[in-house]
């Protein structure tokens, strides 16, 4: 019991009970206001992971995206899926290729297109982030090429080749060497004459 309450006080004027009823009313509003903001704290860990996280569908497609973007650190020429930086201290995909792998992850939670994502991110690096280049503009030769060359090659050659042959069969063939004289012909038959006697 308080000191006042001893000296035959109404409680309502003892300014003891009065800072007693303060002290209680501020704990039990401490005590509710921790609770809340413990309970807030839990429920952000606990949902954070869970707004982040992939669908199994979505993991996958951003692992098909990751493979077809390179891995821009310029100490290897893999993908950003693929990158492996191995032996020393380190090994596994550079800081560079973990940074494309979470860009991509969050913005394919967030519900962006492949091309939208493929699309920006040739605006940040250019068009040597494509691990394929569109079949497009002056790059569609990239995939002609290829095909067309072997084939313009082999027709050259095919033709060449007809073109000699053809060649070939149209010239008499002729003595190589300079010319001879009457003279020697005529001397050279007198000997082949005088041979078979001898």
């Amino acid at each position: 019991m308080l000191p006042c309450c001893d000296q035959g006080m109404a409680p309502s004027a003892c300014p003891m009970a009065a800072v007693a009823e303060v002290r209680s009313l501020f704990l039990r509003r401490s005590a509710c206001l921790a609770t809340g903001l413990l309970i807030g704290f839990l429920v952000i860990l606990t949902a954070a992971p869970a707004a982040g996280a992939l669908t199994p569908q979505q993991a996958e497609r951003a692992h098909a995206l990751s493979l077809r973007l390179k891995c821009m650190c310029g100490g290897c020429d893999d993908t950003a899926g693929t990158c492996n930086h191995s032996g020393g201290a380190f090994a596994g995909p550079c800081a560079t290729a973990q940074a494309e792998l979470k860009e991509i992850d969050q913005r394919i939670s967030r519900g962006e297109s492949d091309d939208l994502i493929l699309q920006d991110f040739v605006q940040e690096y250019g068009p040597s982030v494509l691990v394929s280049p569109p079949a497009k503009g002056f790059d569609w030769l990239v995939w002609v090429m290829p095909i067309v060359l072997p084939l313009l090659a082999f027709g050259l050659v095919w033709a060449l080749v007809r073109r000699w042959r053809h060649r070939a069969t149209l010239q008499p063939a002729t003595v190589a060497g300079p010319p001879v004289s009457d003279e020697l012909i005529a001397r050279a038959r007198r000997e082949a004459e005088k041979e078979p006697d001898e």
